[in-house]
């Protein structure tokens, strides 16, 4: 990968030297950035490892879609006895990859299937505390995953069922129901938030609304990671 971004840089620096060499103080300026990928590159570390102004980066390097600059999260596959501590191994990925500021994560794939088999989640919870474990690797990678691509989940809850929906982080009320359908977005008036711990502790929407928890909330509101939402709108 590194190799394919090297290939790519140097593409890119042909021409961008070609317009520094005229005085043009833009080129002059990208071709110091897109140098300093190349060096990076051939000292045999990622695009992702290097430090950028923000402006910087996505004025000259985010275009390039270098591979090597895109998030990275290292799963590391254990033996059982490993799942909970990691071991050696573990250890030298982490040495490894500790300048690219990257989160590893250590799973176990014989525990995740015993757990998966597991339909009661009190059985499950039990088996977890049995081994160490607070919560499922699988968990911890799905959780992951979603903050290393920026992402969220609310929830919208019926009568007949419950649906989550992935947005970005900082997404507002209206663009949070854009996801559902267009129409949504265009007519939002405003949403009924309830957040995940208050709906988890009063157990229906209905108890909640009594003990005044249901919150009334604006075009302006961010969405928060695991509120229950019912959207209001006009087309």
């Amino acid at each position: 990968m590194q190799l394919k971004d090297l290939e790519t840089v140097d593409k890119k620096l042909e021409k961008v030297k070609r317009a520094a060499r005229t005085g043009n103080k833009e080129a002059q300026k990208e071709e110091e950035a897109l140098m300093k990928v190349k060096d990076a590159l051939e000292a045999g570390k990622s695009v992702r490892t290097i430090e950028f102004d923000e402006a910087i980066h996505d004025e000259f390097i985010k275009p390039l879609q270098f591979i090597t600059d895109k998030p990275v999260l290292y799963l590391c596959n254990v033996d059982d006895a490993s799942a909970v501590t990691g071991n050696a191994y573990v250890d030298q990925v982490r040495e490894m990859v500790k300048d690219e500021n990257a989160e590893v994560l250590v799973l176990a794939v014989g525990t995740e299937a015993d757990i998966a088999e597991l339909d009661d989640y009190e059985e499950r919870e039990m088996f977890l505390a049995d081994i160490g474990l607070e919560e499922a690797g699988s968990a911890k990678l799905i959780r992951s995953a979603y903050k290393l691509l920026n992402q969220q989940t609310y929830f919208t809850a019926g009568v007949k069922e419950v649906r989550a929906w992935t947005v970005k982080i900082g997404a507002t009320g209206p663009q949070a129901a854009g996801v559902i359908h267009t129409d949504f977005e265009k007519g939002f008036i405003r949403a009924e938030v309830i957040k995940y711990d208050t709906f988890v502790e009063y157990g229906s929407e209905a108890k909640v609304k009594e003990a005044g928890k249901l919150k009334i909330e604006g075009k302006d509101y961010i969405v928060q990671d695991g509120d229950v939402m019912h959207f209001l709108f006009n087309v």
